[in-house]
């Protein structure tokens, strides 16, 4: 069987209805939509994102990267980004899989593994935080292998490290291991901007100045200007602003919070601006765009994946 539509025939049997769903293998989620839905912000945490069926657009700032089947999507940062389905039907819907990286057993790779052939690992014009990369057939066979271990719950324990493994080794081994190595590397300018990012997600609610955030990510304030940009396609107060529009999101619609209330909780001193901010990002006021995501819960996926 072709192993791209053994994937979607995986997935499929295990989403029989639209949604994310987690797995008994731990850090793999799967995700169906059987329909087009709306663009939906969120943060993008690091992980592979592999489609099986259906396509996917993804937004970072004024950039699209836009995948289908047998493409992957790589992200080495925490970024705020917005997802949206573009293509899917109920009878060939969106199906893709998404697999949190773990950076523990990424950083023990790298130092067990032989340095790698000449040519591999060249991220050609991509030097953001989330890159694209077409599957190449040793790369599906690993998420093929780590996938069928769903129809069998018992070996997980003793098989999935195992599968995971290699579905690791062939990301090490391929076109956006520079990016993958250099998210591992202490001192590289994707891991001090990454100390940037941890320390905005911190400190999101309270205002700071960017000489703080560069003494925390150890760069100089020009170096961070410049690379923060180059990762996330943002500044550090656009990234700190679409960090609170997106908690004050969250906390009216789970929380059942007040705009005002949500605003002031996320450190808006300005309901007027918050309001402003919000309808920019989301589309609506906040009382409109809750209404509609309560509405129709269906169009509105989580970013992710």
């Amino acid at each position: 069987m072709d192993r791209l539509q053994e994937l979607t025939e995986i997935i499929a049997r295990h989403t029989e209805e639209d949604g994310i769903f987690a797995t008994r293998i731990p850090r793999l989620s799967l995700v169906r939509m059987s329909k087009r839905t709306e663009p939906m912000p969120g943060v993008q945490q690091p992980a592979l994102c592999l489609i099986a069926q259906g396509v996917k657009q993804v937004l970072l700032a004024d950039e699209v990267f836009e995948y289908g089947p047998a493409r992957h999507l790589i992200a080495s940062a925490d970024l705020p980004i917005t997802g949206q389905v573009i293509q899917a039907s109920p009878d060939e819907p969106y199906l893709s899989l998404k697999l949190d990286l773990d950076l523990n057993a990424l950083s023990t790779m790298l130092i067990e593994m032989p340095p790698p052939r000449a040519g591999f690992g060249i991220a050609k014009s991509c030097g953001k935080a989330l890159c694209l990369s077409r599957t190449d057939p040793q790369l599906l066979e690993a998420a093929v292998r780590l996938l069928r271990l769903l129809d069998t719950p018992e070996d997980i324990a003793f098989l999935a490290p195992l599968a995971e493994k290699e579905l690791l080794y062939r990301l090490m081994r391929g076109d956006q291991a520079q990016k993958l190595q250099r998210m591992l590397m202490p001192e590289s300018r994707l891991q001090q901007v990454n100390r940037a990012i941890a320390w905005i997600r911190q400190n999101y609610d309270k205002p700071f100045s960017v000489e703080r955030v560069a003494q925390e990510a150890r760069m100089s304030t020009s170096s961070l200007h410049e690379h923060f940009r180059e990762v996330t396609a943002m500044s550090p107060l656009q990234y700190q602003k679409q960090l609170r529009l997106q908690e004050a999101r969250r906390l009216i619609m789970s929380e059942a919070l007040d705009a005002a209330s949500a605003a002031h909780r996320v450190g808006y001193d300005s309901p007027s601006q918050f309001s402003r901010e919000y309808r920019r990002l989301f589309g609506a006021p906040p009382i409109q765009d809750i209404s509609r995501l309560k509405a129709e819960p269906g169009r509105y996926a989580p970013a992710s994946a």
